[in-house]
């Protein structure tokens, strides 16, 4: 079917960046804030303008300039990056609500530099899910990243400077140093870095040539926390919360994943995995980074840190998944970029919401939060239940399909890993849920004075929680495009 010519999918990209209004309404944060939610708003209505056209098998291209003999700087929409479109643009909405509470709650300063970068980080993001070729996704994802360091940076002090100094020696380092040149070698072998159904790579180069281009981008996109190039993450906890959220559930980590599941599935191709059995290799790295993040996890008593290596865990799953090369791995891996964005938002928005009202970021001082905050612990239960892999979340409908994944090849050993990590994932979250609400009230350690956070972070943190559970049931979405973009 031919590809439809659209400026549509420029437009989705270019509308955040549009900060000059953001800029000029510095002084009043009120009209400031407006133009924040309007650019969010008409980036999700142009979106999801386009998905009935991507659920029909129908492509949208924009090509903008050719910069080297067959590779332009280009945009196409096909079935993944709409998912990952949907996903990033409406909870930028969400986000952006939440930010409100946050920012305001605690006066916290170089609020209109934070609403810029903020838009840069997803136009970013939007323009790495629709990117056309190897160049343009890679010119997105270094734009994400040098977006994002002023975010991670934003408190200024030396702890923020010196986590902002690690992000950007991570993210940006590997992908000059590794990402780079394996992109600029798959030129050399293809003469070509468009992304194909079948891979490009196809019949280019000799096996050990092409299991190294294969680990280059798996660790060169650092994005993605895949061990031993993850210390980024929890150090970029520094940030404000609401940063902290679209680090871990919506751009940066989420742009790591898809860049690794796009060179999987588009530049080399799953016959080519299969054939040269590096599925499997990619799979195990996962799979360690799975276990060992999760049991990091458990140690942690600052609950953004625990997040923060959760995150790492998750974010294997998802790479995991696609290294399995079967239908239903393939799905499971997409359909987890969704659920579990929905699910790990919501648990940093009540981390932040725990921040704002009572001033607390350790495990060991919220005995008894659940009596003063249920509203909050509860969103935080839920978001648990998804992470973790159980109804009536939606975590369970992208780990069932995981599970399923293994089957084929009888991959038993991955199985396990699935398995044992979802009980990893509950022995690090339910106590915290239960100590909150279940304590001895002499146990109790916040008194009547605590109250939830305001409502500008109470409301998006209880709908993220209902989306959680919403795609339990009706999931259909993010598993139709899955099925299409793995077809």
């Amino acid at each position: 079917m031919e590809p439809l010519h659209s400026l549509r999918p420029l437009i989705a990209v270019l509308v955040s960046l549009g900060v000059v209004p953001i800029l000029l309404s510095s002084r009043n944060a009120n009209v400031r804030e407006t133009w924040t939610f309007v650019a969010a708003g008409v980036k999700f209505l142009i979106v999801v303008s386009m998905l009935p056209a991507v659920l029909d098998g129908r492509e949208l291209v924009c090509t903008l300039v050719e910069v080297l003999p067959g590779v332009a700087i280009g945009l196409r929409v096909d079935a993944f990056g709409m998912l990952f479109a949907l996903v990033a643009s409406a909870l930028w909405i969400i986000t952006s609500a939440y930010s409100i509470g946050y920012m305001r709650g605690l006066k916290e300063h170089g609020q209109t530099r934070y609403y810029c970068f903020f838009a840069l980080a997803l136009s970013a993001t939007i323009g790495a899910a629709f990117s056309a070729n190897l160049l343009t996704l890679y010119l997105f994802y270094e734009l994400l990243s040098f977006s994002t360091y002023p975010l991670v940076a934003h408190h200024q002090d030396a702890k923020a400077r010196r986590s902002g100094r690690k992000y950007l020696l991570y993210i940006v380092g590997a992908s000059i140093g590794l990402a780079l040149p394996a992109m600029i070698l798959c030129y050399e072998l293809s003469g070509t870095l468009e992304f194909s159904r079948q891979g490009f790579l196809a019949q280019t180069g000799s096996p050990v040539l092409l299991t190294t281009l294969l680990f280059m981008f798996l660790f060169g996109f650092a994005k993605a926390g895949i061990m031993p190039l993850h210390a980024w993450l929890p150090a970029a906890m520094v940030a404000p919360t609401p940063v902290s959220a679209l680090l871990h559930a919506v751009a940066v980590v989420k742009v790591g994943v898809f860049c690794i599941l796009r060179v999987l599935t588009g530049v080399f191709g799953l016959d080519l995995l299969a054939s040269l059995h590096l599925g499997t290799a990619v799979a195990y790295v996962a799979a360690f980074t799975i276990l060992a993040a999760s049991l990091i996890a458990l140690s942690q008593d600052e609950l953004k840190r625990r997040l923060a290596f959760s995150t790492i865990g998750q974010l294997s799953y998802i790479v995991l998944g696609a290294a399995l090369l079967s239908p239903k791995g393939l799905t499971g891996a997409m359909v987890h970029i969704a659920m579990h964005a929905f699910g790990k938002i919501t648990l940093f928005f009540c981390a932040g919401a725990i921040f704002v009202a009572t001033g607390k970021k350790y495990i060991s001082q919220m005995v008894g939060i659940g009596r003063r905050m249920p509203i909050t612990m509860a969103a935080f239960f839920i978001g648990s239940l998804s992470v973790i892999g159980l109804p009536p979340t939606g975590g369970f409908v992208s780990k069932w399909h995981l599970v399923l994944g293994t089957l084929p090849g009888h991959q038993w050993p991955l199985l396990l890993v699935l398995l044992i990590s979802s009980l990893l994932n509950a022995a690090y979250f339910l106590p915290i849920v239960y100590r909150a609400f279940f304590c001895q009230e002499d146990q109790c350690l916040f008194d009547d004075s605590t109250t939830e956070a305001p409502l500008w972070c109470l409301i998006p943190l209880t709908i993220t929680a209902a989306c959680t559970i919403l795609f339990f049931f009706y999931p259909f979405i993010f598993v139709r495009l899955a099925e299409l973009a793995g077809s």
